[in-house]
């Protein structure tokens, strides 16, 4: 009982003394097979936007362009995460939450709700929970100031799915959504295959997406869409990071950029992004960056471009700089912005 009760004690003084370290990725090592890590970051935007389409914190896809023009300037810390890890054997279990769960207000306190990003457990090849679409390309993102530096063209979204992998392949059910439609009667989950090809050059990925859309008249539309993605290293430390996606991909790409449905149809979609990162020495580096995608039915175009330079002032400290601009090429209308940003890796 004693030898017991001392193994919680030190259990408990472990965690306990973790928590104070957390904001420097602190790991015990609980047993020789047993860790739990703490890791994240604390970052810290200053924004100024002027134009005619309002930012909404994100270029949200779906948005309308303002009455008349106008500025904004903004400092936040909403993009602050962190995240623990506990490894027991061939299992892990993973949470990640950050500050974009609305609430609060400028007038008093400006603080924000938390909001989880990923919790997921992984067995061996078997990943349950929530997190990145296995139909997303995580290498294939941009680095930006911005949060939504490079969302115009980019699959982004996270949501429950059960996920295989055998080698290089991987296959997924996840969660339903016919937005535009009926979405009390999604009974089919989403189906996505995904084949990784990787080396020295750097990797790309090829996936598929098969769904089922339910109308709000009741009838049920099959959707397809295919996404090929990925980072290539050129010279150096450099590389170009790319994504091409083509079909009836609705809510996957462009965070909210077109809809699955409308009306009776279902909307086809063609998106691009690419991106060209530059060091231009081992603490300094910039990306250069443009996406855009387009749907058929409802004649949206949205594309999006930025600039910016990075520098590492310590391995944990970087700040950095970005100009861009987001536009709803359809109406015409569009807004550029300047951010700065400090982030420090927890």
């Amino acid at each position: 009982m004693f030898n017991s009760n001392y193994k919680k004690l030190l259990l408990v003084s472990s965690i306990m003394a973790a928590t104070t370290s957390a904001f420097a990725g602190y790991q015990i090592d609980l047993t020789e097979n047993d860790k739990l890590t703490f890791g994240g970051y604390i970052k810290i935007d200053a924004r100024y936007v002027d134009g005619d389409v309002a930012y909404r914190d994100f270029w949200i896809g779906d948005g309308a362009p303002l009455a008349q023009d106008a500025s904004q300037f903004r400092i936040f810390a909403n993009e602050t995460r962190f995240n623990t890890k506990y490894v027991h054997g061939d299992v892990m279990g993973f949470i990640e939450m950050d500050f974009w769960g609305g609430g609060g207000n400028e007038i008093v306190s400006n603080s924000a709700h938390p909001r989880i990003r990923h919790a997921f457990v992984k067995y061996k090849d078997l990943t349950v929970g929530q997190t990145w679409s296995t139909f997303m390309n995580t290498s294939a993102i941009p680095e930006s100031a911005d949060f939504a530096g490079a969302t115009t063209g980019l699959v982004f979204i996270r949501q429950g799915q059960v996920r295989y992998n055998v080698g290089n392949f991987q296959v997924a059910l996840e969660n339903p959504e016919s937005w535009g439609g009926d979405t009390a009667n999604d009974s089919v989950p989403d189906v996505i295959a995904r084949y990784n090809f990787k080396g020295d050059w750097g990797s790309v990925s090829v996936s598929g997406l098969a769904r089922q859309l339910n109308t709000t008249l009741g009838n049920s539309e099959s959707a397809f869409g295919a996404s090929i993605a990925g980072r290539i290293k050129t010279t150096g430390k450099d590389d170009i990071r790319f994504q091409i996606h083509k079909g009836e991909l609705g809510r996957y790409v462009g965070v909210a950029a077109v809809k699955d449905l409308y009306g009776e149809e279902v909307e086809d979609v063609t998106s691009i992004l690419v991106a060209y990162r530059h060091f231009w020495n081992e603490t300094l580096r910039s990306t250069v960056l443009y996406g855009k995608v387009e749907g058929d039915i409802s004649d949206r175009e949205r594309s999006q471009w930025g600039v910016n330079l990075f520098k590492d002032l310590t391995k944990e400290l970087a700040v950095g700089i970005e100009v861009g601009n987001f536009s709803i090429d359809e109406l015409d209308k569009d807004s550029t912005y300047v951010q700065a940003t400090m982030r420090y890796m927890l």
